[in-house]
């Protein structure tokens, strides 16, 4: 976990973001590591550091997930908080996940942990 906690942080930076920046770090079953950050912008088409690693690795062919973990925060603020998935990148997430996906989320000092379906319990699936 240590080391998706540093590539978390460190993708963070890359955060194209005016106010909250995040980094996340998905994990697939068979352990590889894709990494995104939130790019934001003026209007409503900005993107969240969690579907942009589902994206990286669903370009490159992966489809089976263990785990993401998240990192976030004000920007001006020196600690970053417990930084949960929207209720889109949840929805996004869920379609490609089952309930017992692990979300990890890093506020600086602890790590929280939670499940898919502990989330989303209802989500929408054809």
């Amino acid at each position: 976990m240590e080391e998706q906690i540093k590539m978390a942080l460190e993708v963070r930076n890359l955060a194209h973001a005016k106010k909250y920046k995040v980094g996340a770090v998905l994990k697939t079953k068979s352990g590889k590591l894709y990494t995104g950050c939130n790019v934001d912008n003026q209007g409503i088409q900005s993107i969240c550091a969690e579907r942009t690693a589902f994206v990286k690795a669903i370009s490159e062919g992966e489809s089976e997930f263990e785990s993401i973990l998240i990192v976030g925060g004000n920007i001006n603020k020196d600690k970053l908080d417990r930084c949960l998935p929207c209720g889109y990148c949840r929805q996004f997430m869920s379609e490609f996940v089952n309930d017992d996906f692990k979300i990890f989320c890093y506020d600086g000092n602890e790590v929280f942990e939670y499940t898919m379906g502990e989330l989303l319990p209802n989500s929408f699936k054809l």
